[in-house]
């Protein structure tokens, strides 16, 4: 009998692209170690805008990739008849499982937002212990329950959720860089127009990337781990603006402050405040409006977790019967042979009709010429709605959103 590749074996699969000896691969080797862990505890892609290109709604069966899961989450809010998460790092996978058993078992929308959206006070322990916990599979209340040296992984919720995982650390990082140079993001937080934002923005922000300092640290590829982004994307990014990481950074954190309006936009709150808007008003995923609570409750057991990469769990599945894909950037991370598996098997399990979306770090489409042709003439690029897309992702951190449709 074939034994399955360990966790370890299916995210060096995903990441190491190099020799282990080589420079290129010891980095990769780093970054899948770290990758084990959590990384994100807030995925960092905008699920309305997946939603708007998906056109979700209850005849979608849909398939994605978990990470933080405030996309598999707000999915719920369209009522789809089904959600299929997958995750390489078993972190995701708890931190996905935990917040399900969440918005099925506590008490109200308060505690949800308690625990989830502060995330932050301590009888959110007291209330994972009661109402959570319970509901939730051994290896996952395992990994919550475990030891770290600062205490068990559940006291996160006390502590500030949004701190913890590689993202939570890199934005310590460079909260720590912005108190350096004495950079006060309340004027943005209290912007009530895009000008103000702008002029924040030109004043407070652009000129750290003129700093030596920051050009040497983000033109090192470990620099931008904390981000979820492993040496071969790190790549895509400089290659945007030829070779040279420091444009690319400057202009998407530019777009992530200053094109859409603050009250509204929860991913500038993230990378500004630490966390969402104390109120709970406008800077929240929608699976935490309080609008959306029942829909987000009823639907919380259509959707399944696992621990398995997205080629492997969907050769599981029936032929046609997935109708909408939402990949993040895990193609940005694959060789040409790991692509036309997936490719193989996203056609192979496509209902007719059925869209794919995806984001990459450059701006460009990386599947033409890659994937089979045989492959990939069965879908059509949505140029338009992809375009849209793009403009409109809150997150602003991808240098390119794109959208396919199934022909048949």
């Amino acid at each position: 009998m074939t034994s399955l590749p360990s966790v370890s074996e299916q995210i060096g699969a995903a990441v190491n692209q190099n020799d282990a000896l080589s420079k290129e691969g010891l980095l990769e080797r780093l970054f899948a170690r770290l990758f084990h862990g959590l990384v994100y505890a807030q995925i960092w892609e905008d699920p309305v805008v997946d939603m708007e290109a998906l056109q979700l709604g209850p005849q979608d069966n849909v398939v994605c990739i978990a990470s933080g899961g405030c996309n598999l989450l707000s999915y719920l809010t369209a009522d789809v008849a089904s959600i299929t998460a997958v995750d390489l790092s078993p972190a995701h996978v708890a931190v996905n499982r935990m917040k399900l058993a969440a918005v099925q078992y506590l008490p109200d929308h308060k505690a949800v937002y308690d625990m989830l959206g502060h995330a932050n006070l301590r009888d959110n322990v007291l209330a994972f212990d009661t109402y959570v916990a319970p509901h939730l599979d051994a290896e996952t209340l395992a990994w919550w329950n475990g030891l770290t040296l600062r205490g068990r992984r559940k006291m996160m919720l006390a502590r500030g959720f949004y701190h913890y995982g590689l993202l939570g650390r890199f934005l310590s990082v460079v909260h720590l860089v912005t108190r350096i140079a004495r950079v006060d993001f309340a004027p943005l937080l209290r912007a009530k127009t895009l000008a103000e934002q702008a002029a924040f923005f030109d004043r407070e922000i652009a000129p750290l990337y003129d700093s030596r300092f920051v050009k040497f640290v983000a033109r090192r590829r470990a620099s931008l781990f904390g981000l979820g982004i492993p040496p071969a994307q790190y790549d895509k990014l400089a290659a945007d603006a030829g070779g040279d990481v420091i444009p690319v950074l400057k202009e998407r954190t530019r777009k992530l402050f200053c094109d859409f309006p603050i009250a509204e936009n929860y991913f500038a709150w993230q990378a500004a405040n630490r966390g969402y808007q104390p109120d709970g008003q406008g800077s929240v995923p929608p699976y935490l409006e309080a609008q959306n609570f029942a829909a987000v409750r009823a639907n919380a057991p259509r959707a399944t977790v696992l621990n398995q990469s997205l080629t492997d769990m969907l050769a599981q599945q029936p032929a046609a019967s997935k109708s909408a894909y939402v990949l993040l950037d895990a193609q940005d991370w694959m060789n040409d042979d790991q692509l036309n598996a997936l490719w193989s098997e996203i056609t192979r399990t496509a209902a007719p009709g059925a869209r794919v979306i995806f984001r990459t770090g450059g701006a460009d489409d990386i599947l033409p010429g890659r994937v089979l042709p045989e492959v990939l003439d069965r879908w059509a690029y949505q140029q338009e709605a992809s375009k849209r897309g793009f403009q409109n992702d809150r997150s602003a951190i991808y240098g390119g959103f794109h959208l396919y449709e199934f022909q048949g």
